[in-house]
């Protein structure tokens, strides 16, 4: 299939550099409600990319479940590829691609475990059946000879957690921050003149501080 004459003109916004806020974080939330607002489908959706020791890069789909002071939090099998990836090598990037905004946020930083407690808080939360479904997944991305050794395992956990028992929260589960040291803000703009915003964190005198570059498109 060929693509080379597909292309559209991005048009919808713009972003400079002199009326951003001075903290990243202000805009990540700015920018998260207004698509909450347009309705677009499970915006806090995102790309993580990690890459292990063996030097090869891997990106998947996660869910954003909370913006801090000083990052991002997921949650996740920490048995998963991903969290052996993060084992071997605590720096990641996420991205998030809200096309209907013509608009993309690439953060990267270092991650860590939360804690245990705030884990098990947010695992409570979650519907039943999904709690039970994290239990199925021991290990994440592990191999499974078919469908129904997966639907076999969940009836039984089903059956052994019933709907009005607490599911309890697996060790091998919980969330992730990223503790953010940059951020890039994207805005289409026509003719590919894109407006290209990153904010990165800068030491000095013992205290940090936030600067901001215009990138070229």
């Amino acid at each position: 299939m060929d693509f080379t004459d597909q292309r559209l003109s991005y048009e919808k916004g713009e972003l400079s550099q002199q009326s951003v806020p001075t903290s990243p974080f202000e805009l990540l939330n700015v920018w998260m409600d207004e698509a909450i607002e347009q309705k677009i489908q499970e915006p806090y959706a995102m790309s993580l990319a990690t890459c292990g020791s063996d030097n090869k890069p891997s990106v998947r789909i996660v869910l954003l479940r909370e913006i801090t002071d000083t990052g991002i939090v997921f949650y996740t099998n920490y048995e998963s590829a991903k969290g052996q990836d993060i084992a071997e090598n605590p720096n990641a990037e996420v991205l998030f691609f809200w096309h209907e905004l013509e608009r993309q946020i690439r953060i990267s930083g270092s991650i860590a475990k939360i804690e245990a407690d705030k884990s098990a808080a947010y695992f409570q939360k979650r519907p039943h059946d999904s709690q039970v479904g994290a239990w199925v997944s021991q290990p994440q991305s592990g191999a499974v000879a078919n469908r129904e050794v997966m639907e076999r395992k969940f009836e039984q956990l089903q059956s052994d957690y019933a709907a009005s028992t607490q599911v309890p929260t697996p060790q091998f589960w919980g969330g992730y921050e990223i503790t953010v040291d940059s951020i890039e803000f994207w805005q289409g703009r026509a003719n590919r003149m894109h407006d290209r915003i990153v904010y990165t964190k800068e030491s000095a005198d013992g205290s940090e501080h936030w600067e901001t570059k215009r990138l070229l498109p």
